[in-house]
């Protein structure tokens, strides 16, 4: 079983898209290890707050096939892809890290490299695996998040 870090994030119907994310996680790959959620600006455009965290979960799927499966739970949420890159979402599910895997798998970079350039995704993993290794740099994330500039991004934990 390869163990998996996923970012989860939604500005529209918040509430209802990640509960039902979560739930859908959890019936698809059992237990989940959740970060808390945090609620952040939109980076890169104009919109409505986000509500970020990060799940952890082990699964026997490929990378491909994982990503397959992410993008299915995006689509039942109602995930439109036919906009701009940076726009709102009801649904956007991201595979961070696969195990130690680095490079280009099955069409999925990895690790991810929004978790060195976004508070949003490396505070999460800092919560819950801040001695954990980045498995490019080789640095933890507790680590990469002490030197993150904190003061680039404005997130506030939430509760559902």
């Amino acid at each position: 079983m390869a163990q998996v870090y996923v970012s989860i994030g939604s500005n529209i119907d918040k509430q209802k898209n990640i509960s039902g994310c979560l739930q859908a996680l959890a019936e698809h790959f059992g237990a989940l290890v959740l970060s808390p959620i945090y609620e952040s600006e939109a980076v890169g455009f104009d919109g409505d707050n986000f509500y970020n965290l990060v799940a952890k979960f082990e699964t026997s799927l490929s990378v491909g096939e994982l990503n397959e499966q992410l993008k299915a739970i995006e689509d039942q949420y109602g995930r439109k892809r036919t906009g701009p890159k940076f726009s709102g979402r009801t649904l956007d599910i991201d595979i961070l890290t696969y195990d130690d895997l680095v490079g280009d798998i099955d069409g999925v970079q990895l690790p991810r490299d929004e978790i060195t350039k976004n508070a949003f995704v490396l505070l999460p993993m800092n919560d819950i695996a801040a001695d954990e290794l980045h498995p490019e740099l080789q640095v933890t994330y507790g680590r990469l998040w002490f030197f993150f500039d904190k003061e680039s991004q404005n997130l506030w934990q939430v509760e559902l």
